[in-house]
């Protein structure tokens, strides 16, 4: 049986001596056993990019997370700290794929990095360093540790009630990784908070205006997919909406 397309936002990286467009596997893995759907990369060329041609083609939208940020001039800031990577290739890409996939209703996962795009594309802004601002824990994993830790549960989060979110996973409160610098200062226009951590951060949004599932996370529920329940029926639940979505565009072909 034919299944779903879902575009994954791939980043722009040098590695040695040659530029790439890169997915982790794990992005790619989490589409296929968590969404039952089939990836498509999508590589990070910004103006270059058809955007009418790939969404003809795309019943999903699947925005991973980075270690690169987002350009802070998109919400009028300086950058705070030059050290840190940034992506100007998907930045371009990325930013109007959401308006342009928002319009025609195609749903839409936006984890770490995408989760940040989201709010940007849609008039929100970012804290730079979420672990300077007053009051918020530090969200940062360790760079020193194995993976598994770094991946590992880091804090709990409370999930909207009566939410989209919280009807996902049929739970209240969950326990999520934590591997960010930079998070939602300002929430944009049309999103609506669908979990919190402890310290009031947002770590969770969908769109309740939009046509189409829409939900972002800032934690990373690909990882291991198979092995945590919650990030199942998030996953689930997206492929679930794309094939909706692929049924609906199916009968719109004349």
């Amino acid at each position: 049986m034919r299944q779903p397309v879902v575009l994954v936002s791939a980043c722009s990286r040098r590695i040695g001596s040659h530029p790439y467009h890169t997915v982790q596997f794990k992005y790619v893995d989490a589409v296929v056993q968590g969404s039952r759907c089939a990836p498509l990369i999508l590589p990070a060329l910004g103006d270059a990019t058809d955007f009418e041609a790939v969404l003809a083609s795309a019943h999903g939208i699947l925005l991973t997370g980075s270690a690169s940020n987002v350009d802070p001039a998109y919400y009028g800031q300086d950058v705070r700290d030059p050290s840190l990577p940034q992506d100007h290739g998907r930045d371009a890409t990325t930013l109007p794929l959401v308006r342009a996939a928002i319009q025609r209703g195609i749903p839409m996962l936006a984890v770490c990095r995408g989760f940040q795009e989201v709010n940007v594309a849609l008039g929100g802004t970012l804290h730079q360093a979420v672990q300077e601002v007053p009051g918020y824990m530090d969200h940062r994993e360790d760079p020193a540790a194995p993976l598994d830790e770094q991946y590992g549960p880091a804090h709990a989060i409370s999930l909207a009630q009566g939410g989209l979110l919280a009807r996902i996973m049929e739970a209240g409160v969950i326990t999520v990784n934590s591997l960010h610098g930079q998070g939602i200062a300002q929430l944009a226009p049309g999103l609506a908070p669908e979990a919190h951590a402890d310290d009031g951060l947002i770590e969770a949004f969908s769109y309740p205006g939009s046509e189409g599932f829409l939900v972002g996370v800032q934690w990373h529920p690909e990882w291991r997919i198979e092995d945590n329940a919650d990030s199942m029926k998030l996953f689930r639940a997206f492929g679930d909406a794309c094939r909706q979505y692929e049924k609906w565009a199916a009968r719109r072909v004349p």
